[in-house]
Formats: structure tokens, sequence, C-alpha cells
């Protein structure tokens, strides 16, 4: 197993730590030096690329063959390497340059686990292992409520050797609730969905790669409202749970398209390829390969070459914990880097997020403005979340984007499960949603006046803490400002 890279260096982490820090530079930050070449986006450029991506379905075609040639994209799996091969391929048709980024990550394989319902009365429960679910013999356990998995939720007494269930609006994160159940002597937890309509929840088990202490299972929320209901009318629930899924590290790759522009200054442009395996990924996030794709085929039309480079990369590992963008991030030490736009279940266009970086507003603001009767209806917006891949390029002091867009409900209800399949994508999603980010790459990339500086990891910190993300962040491992030792660069 490899460790992760670490998100700042020693002597970031040793800087003050204020909100007075992310004020300051923000006030300033907008006035940082623009490359050599003065630019200015062209209208008449813009519009082509609007107007080629909207009437273009190669995007959705692109999508559809990936998602029924090869299934799930779990990273390492034999569907992700088809995906990632034809992908390449298809880019290299485009006359797109194209190059792998090969990494190791500690990976995952599913197996098929059983849980099966023995008292009071007999059943298969229809359940999913969190990644690094590592393997366990057969074994019979009874069911004990654990609510939302604190410490205070845990059984007062004889708990040791049953299995735990996890309520489906938790917020304790996976490391808390673990070792509240190691600490009771749990064997195993099954965690109730939070979405009706049988469906599975599959989710990474630990952001670090390590191999889970105790079986987790994801379960239905029919069923685990079901085994609620019994234990608390003090029925007896007992199970038979068997686990043959298991770690074992991957070789895998991101892979990376540039269009060199007339300066060295850098716009990253990303999208996870992997997906999970239940269903085949399409929306989760099949969505933001394809508009990848669509967005390299209008580039290298209409717009090959720019004020700025521009960098179009496919990452791999997002699902299981970011792993592809926590490799590619940190290469780009010392590049100068002006904004990353990350692309992840973009829908129809609604509006565009500037993460929180205040100095970004403005473009985004003469951005939306330049839609004409496009324009985003829900306008700009500016606030941060994590947990995708611009995280570890905000880490790494990178302003980052990311749009958002509309997934009908009762299509995106089964992202990351067995009806997470092409037929959910409307077919005209991928060419409208092209349109509006190509529009925003293209404008990125020929805006003068964009600073490359680094946001300082006083400021970054700050940012974080500005929405609340902090406690979240550490309960899974990515908060690099407290006082965490620093981990070994992740092995290319």
């Amino acid at each position: 197993m490899k460790n992760l890279p670490p998100f700042s260096s020693a002597s970031a982490r040793l800087l003050p730590r204020r909100w007075s820090a992310w004020s300051a530079w923000s006030a300033v930050a907008v006035l940082g030096a623009a490359g050599p070449a003065p630019a200015q986006p062209v209208p008449a450029v813009q519009d082509a690329i609007v107007a080629a991506a909207r009437g273009d379905a190669a995007g959705h075609t692109f999508l559809t063959h990936l998602c029924d040639d090869f299934g799930g994209r779990l990273t390492g799996s034999p569907g992700n390497r088809g995906a990632l091969e034809r992908t390449r391929a298809e880019l290299a048709a485009l006359g797109v340059a194209v190059r792998l980024e090969p990494f190791k990550l500690p990976g995952w394989v599913r197996g098929q686990d059983e849980v099966v319902l023995l008292a009071p009365l007999r059943r298969p429960l229809r359940v999913a292992a969190l990644s690094y679910t590592q393997p366990q013999a057969r074994f019979e356990a009874e069911v004990v409520d654990i609510g939302q998995g604190r410490e205070e939720d845990m059984p007062p007494r004889g708990a040791e050797g049953k299995i735990g269930l996890l309520a489906p609006n938790t917020t304790v994160p996976r490391g808390q609730y673990e070792q509240a159940a190691l600490r009771h002597g749990l064997r195993g937890i099954l965690f109730i969905n939070r979405v009706a309509g049988g469906q599975l929840l599959a989710r990474t088990g630990s952001f670090a790669g390590e191999p889970l202490r105790l079986p987790i299972f994801s379960l239905t929320q029919e069923e685990g409202n079901w085994l609620l209901r019994l234990l608390r009318r003090g029925e007896t629930v007992r199970v038979s749970v068997e686990t043959r899924s298991h770690c074992a590290e991957q070789e895998t790759a991101n892979l990376v398209a540039t269009f060199p522009g007339r300066t060295a200054d850098l716009i990253v442009v990303g999208a996870h390829l992997d997906s999970w395996d239940l269903g085949q990924g399409a929306m989760d996030n099949g969505i933001g390969t394809a508009q990848l794709y669509a967005l390299a085929k209008v580039l290298q039309a209409h717009a090959p070459q720019n004020l700025r480079t521009v960098q179009l990369v496919w990452f791999n590992g997002e699902e299981q914990g970011l792993w592809g963008s926590r490799v590619h991030a940190p290469t780009l030490r010392g590049q100068p880097v002006a904004a990353m736009v990350n692309l992840d279940m973009v829908g129809f266009p609604l509006s565009v997020n500037s993460l929180g970086y205040d100095d970004l507003l403005p473009l985004l603001e003469r951005y939306n403005a330049s839609l004409g009767d496009r324009k985003l209806k829900q306008g700009v917006g500016n606030i941060n979340w994590f947990g995708s891949d611009h995280t570890p390029f905000q880490l790494e002091g990178i302003r980052s984007i990311t749009l958002g867009g509309l997934i009908e409900p009762e299509a995106v209800r089964y992202y990351h499960d067995l009806a997470d399949t092409i037929d959910k994508v409307d077919a005209r999603m991928i060419p409208e949603s092209t349109a509006a980010i190509a529009a925003l790459v293209y404008r990125l990339a020929n805006e003068p006046g964009l600073t490359t500086s680094r946001v300082p990891a006083p400021a970054t910190e700050a940012l974080f803490r500005k929405f609340n993300l902090e406690t979240r962040m550490k309960g899974v491992g990515l908060w690099p400002f407290a006082d965490q030792p620093s981990a070994a660069p992740l092995s290319p």
C-alpha cells in the first residue's frame, strides 16, 4: 500500500493560520501578473465554439459506447482499463495529443459478498460492501441498533460479536463509527441508505486506502428500516455474513491532453473517468468524461491555441479517494496555473461556482454575461465544498471552479447504483453542458490579467474553515493544516 502525497510543504504548515490572512490575501490577489502576450477572448470564436458544441452529439455517442462496452469503471478493473484505452484512442483519432500518467494506488476488488437474514425469517439482503472491506469467513451474528454510530449510541452492554445497524442520516465519519464499533466488540456494520427504492449507495470506506478492520455494508433503506422495526419491537434479528472482496494494489493512469498556448500559464480542466461498479457509471462520472471529450473536440476544431495552455485531465481513482488528482496536482508545483475547472456530474448548466475565491467573481460574471440569452439561470455562486477532484488542487493553492447543472431527480437518485446507466442521461445534456463549459474554458484561456500566484496555505485553511469543512475533512483524513504527520509521496 502506498501513502498519500503531502498537500502542503512543511514550511507552509508552520505559517500562522488566521482568518485575517485569507481576507487580506483575497483583497490583493487579483492584481497578479498576466502572461507576456496580451489577448482578449474573441466573441466570434466563442460563438462558434458554443454553436459547434450544442450541435454535436459525438459526446453522447462516445459515452453510450463507453458505458455499453465496458460497464462500471472501478479503478484497476478490466472495464476501467478498457475505457481508458478507448478514450485515448478516440482522442488520438481527433488529432489531440494525449499521454498517460501512470501511478499506483491502494486498490480494491469487489467479490461475491453475502449478508443473509436468518431470523425471524430467511432471505438474502441486498448489500454492497464499502471499498477496502477485507475478506471475512462466514459467521452468524445478531443485529443491534447503533443509531448515529457515536460512542453514546452504542449498546451499554452485550454488543460483543454482533452486527451494528447504522442510521441513514448519520453525520459521523466512517473512521469514528468504526472505532466506536471496535471498542464495543462489534463484528460488522450495516449502513442503511438515505434514498428509498431499493437503492444501494456504493462508496469508499477509506480515503487513505486503509483496509477496514471490520466489514461494512451499504443496505437498502427498505430492508434496513424493516430490521430496525423488528429490533424496536424486541425481536431477535440474526444474519450470516461472508465477505470475499479484498484490497489489492492497482496500477492505473490518468489521461492528459495538452493544447499548448502562447504562454506557459496553465488552465487545467478535469473530470474523473472511474466510477463505481454496480452500474455503468453513466451519471457519475460518465457525464464529465464525455464533456471533457467533447471539449477536446471543439477546442481542436475552433481554438487549438490560446493565450494560456489548456490541459485536460481524465482522473482515475476519484471514487475511492481522489487518488488521480492527488497524484496530478503536485506535479504542477512550480508551474504557473491560473485556474482548475472540475467537471463532476454537471448536468444541464445552471450556475458557475468560484468556490470561495472572491477574486474570480468579476471574471465569472463577465463569462456569464457573454452567454447572452443563454445566461446561466442561477448565475455565479461562491460556495466552497470538498470531496471531488478540485480539492487536491485547492490544497496546492490553485484557484478552482466548478459548475452546477440539473440532472432530473428520478435519474440522479440512482448514481453509484445498478441503475446508473446511459438511459438516465438525456441525449441533449452533453451538447448543452459542453457549450457552457467550452465557453468558460475559452475565456479562462484568453482573458488577460489572471494571476498564477498560489494561494498561501493560511488563506486556503481560512477558506475551508469559512465554509465549515474542517471537521468533515479531518474525518476522512483530508485536512493538512492541523498538526498531522506528513505522509510519504504516492509512488508514480
